[in-house]
């Protein structure tokens, strides 16, 4: 049983074809899995879908990406959102200076003051980080002693950077890009994450790993990212199916079927 930790099944590249992968998921015990949200609308889009099945659940916040279009009424719409035992973390948020869809600026306040919230309510983080490890170790070192859990997703960062994060206590979650030809630096990363800190995912409809590079990415491939993590450390492939998913399931704190 796998768990893929990072999706968006809300994109319309579902619509002909959600509740069928779905199914499937299901019936090979794909479970649970993970909704994430990147703005108001997405994220309860997400609510609606985790609604529908036991095993679904979701997290919400603000991606940088629209960081410029926070404010209080969407912190409050968030927080809302946080009071459902279905939505079971605070995410994705973070800071993107590779698109700068955003001002920077405004990143950083938005990023800073949803880690405020996250950690006051008590929930775990969901980071997108891309081009900007540098700002987000700063900022996560100034709120030491009130830093919430939360896992790094999609990493791409190195393994020294990765070090840095594991010091700080959180998760680095792995994609599709670990399994591609070119991927030295992640493969390092692969092998050096503590066992009880790694999580994978699919991020799909994006980045579909091999062997189904260049289609749409969807939470059925997680167990193609599964297999070249295992292969790369060196452990059967049950095994890390088993002990990622025991990890995603502790730092959402979501409890085993009865």
């Amino acid at each position: 049983m796998l768990f893929d930790t990072h999706c968006h099944l809300y994109d319309e590249r579902f619509d002909e074809d959600r509740e069928q992968i779905l199914d499937d998921m299901q019936a090979r015990g794909l479970s649970p899995c993970l909704l994430v949200g990147a703005d108001i609308k997405s994220s309860g889009q997400c609510r609606a879908l985790a609604q529908a099945r036991p095993w679904l659940y979701y997290a919400a916040a603000v991606h940088p990406h629209d960081a410029k279009k926070y404010n209080a009424a969407a912190l409050s719409r968030l927080l809302e959102m946080m009071r459902d035992p279905k939505c079971v973390a605070f995410g994705e948020m973070g800071l993107d200076y590779y698109y700068d869809h955003s001002p920077r600026e405004i990143q950083r306040d938005v990023f800073a003051e949803q880690l405020e919230a996250a950690y006051r309510i008590g929930k775990p983080v969901i980071l997108h980080i891309r081009d900007a490890h540098g700002d987000v170790t700063d900022m996560l070192r100034a709120r030491k002693g009130k830093l919430p859990e939360g896992v790094l997703h999609c990493y791409s960062g190195s393994a020294e950077q990765a070090k840095l994060y594991l010091d700080m206590g959180f998760y680095l979650s792995l994609a599709g890009p670990v399994t591609f030809a070119n991927a030295r630096g992640l493969t390092q990363v692969a092998r050096i994450v503590p066992e009880d800190r790694l999580l994978v995912e699919t991020d799909s409809p994006y980045l579909s790993p091999e062997p189904v590079r260049g289609r749409r990415n969807d939470p059925r491939n997680v167990e193609h990212i599964a297999r070249r993590i295992a292969e790369l450390r060196g452990v059967p492939y049950e095994a890390l199916a088993s002990q990622t998913r025991r990890n995603g399931m502790r730092l959402f704190r979501i409890a085993e079927p009865a």
